[in-house]
């Protein structure tokens, strides 16, 4: 087992339940981390809405006054250890991003205090700056035109510092998609697809869309990006916090991979948008993040250009909700948020890609 900035320290146990956030496992995972702090109690209450990982914010008793945080956020893996399994892969991601990428980066996201991960990734505890009084986004609600707006521009503080960086494929489980990736992708997705299908009860727009995905998905991914950089793969509205001065901070950093930027940026118009909104809202906000990138140094990237990637990226909001459904525990909210996604993307599809879906 590894601990982050911690050399060769070591635990026998990474708890995969809050009980297990003992007051000495943390002070031990803190001091492993650099911290010289030392907790004597710990209370704890949950947050968030996840669907792969447990969030609490922890109120500790500090044993010495000192300039230390008064809560933070722990996020831990959760579930049977088969889930667990299917999982290992995106709880390595965010414990990489923490490690090693948020640093690079000028997009708005929490502190880590410590972080430990095992040998197999099943297992991890990460302990974050917590964020209050901001508050989590609302998938169902959706957001407003304005908070889509906020999201859009420091999605630009993400991709523009590694822009077609090429030393982001050097670090472990990062690499644009071989064709061995979509193998794999034509592998899985059909039968997740048939699953989601039978799960929900989907109108013929929605159904189309499924359709459409697993007919198209595979000659999509392994088609090489003209530009590429590290993307959040899951950019919506509950995965960012908005704080009471309407800013906002990305959070959930678990599915991060390289790719085009517009994906994320596709992916959160097209899902936490209304309808009515994102056709409205949507050419003056992928602008919007145009001029931000170019302000962050982005250079031979034409406005045309980066709408014409958003269109085309538009297929990351169905392959996320299938695969995210069917790895994420079931849940009212979760189907609520599923199918309330899909009936949007579907929307957004159909507008920008006209016959697709016929």
């Amino acid at each position: 087992m590894t601990i982050s900035h911690a050399g060769d320290a070591r635990r026998s146990t990474i708890p995969t339940d809050v009980d297990g956030l003992t007051a000495s496992w943390l002070s031990d995972l803190l001091r492993s981390a650099g911290n010289d702090a030392e907790i004597v109690s710990v209370e704890s209450e949950p947050v968030g809405s996840g669907q792969m990982a447990g969030s609490y914010r922890l109120t500790p008793t500090w044993a010495a006054p000192g300039d230390l945080p008064r809560t933070m956020v722990a996020k831990l893996a959760i579930g049977e250890r088969a889930q667990r399994e299917f999982a290992a892969g995106v709880f390595h991601n965010e414990v990489l991003f923490y490690q090693q990428l948020a640093p690079t980066l000028t997009a708005p996201i929490p502190l880590c205090h410590a972080a430990v991960i095992s040998d197999d990734h099943t297992e991890f505890v990460l302990l974050l700056e917590d964020m209050a009084p901001s508050v989590q986004g609302d998938q169902i609600i959706g957001c407003t035109p304005e908070q889509a707006h906020a999201v859009a521009l420091a999605a630009a503080g993400l991709h523009a510092p590694r822009w077609c960086d090429g030393t982001l494929t050097l670090l472990p489980g990062l690499a644009l998609p071989t064709h061995d990736d979509r193998l794999l992708m034509d592998s899985v997705l059909g039968p997740m697809a048939d699953a989601f299908r039978s799960r929900f009860d989907l109108s013929g727009r929605e159904a189309a869309t499924i359709d459409w995905l697993v007919a198209t998905a595979g000659d999509w991914l392994e088609r090489d990006p003209r530009r590429f950089s590290l993307i959040h793969g899951d950019l919506r509205i509950d995965n960012i916090l908005f704080g009471p001065d309407d800013s906002v901070t990305i959070v959930d950093w678990q599915t991060i991979t390289l790719g085009n930027p517009l994906r994320d940026i596709a992916f959160l118009l097209a899902t936490s948008l209304g309808t009515d909104d994102r056709r409205a809202h949507e050419r003056e906000m992928v602008a919007a993040y145009h001029a931000a990138l170019l302000a962050h140094g982005v250079t031979d990237y034409s406005l045309d250009d980066c709408w014409s990637d958003y269109v085309d990226s538009l297929i990351q909001a169905p392959m996320i909700i299938v695969f995210g459904c069917g790895a994420a525990m079931p849940t009212e909210r979760g189907d609520r948020m599923f199918t309330t996604m899909l009936e949007r993307a579907a929307a957004a599809i159909d507008d920008l890609n006209p016959g697709v879906l016929s």
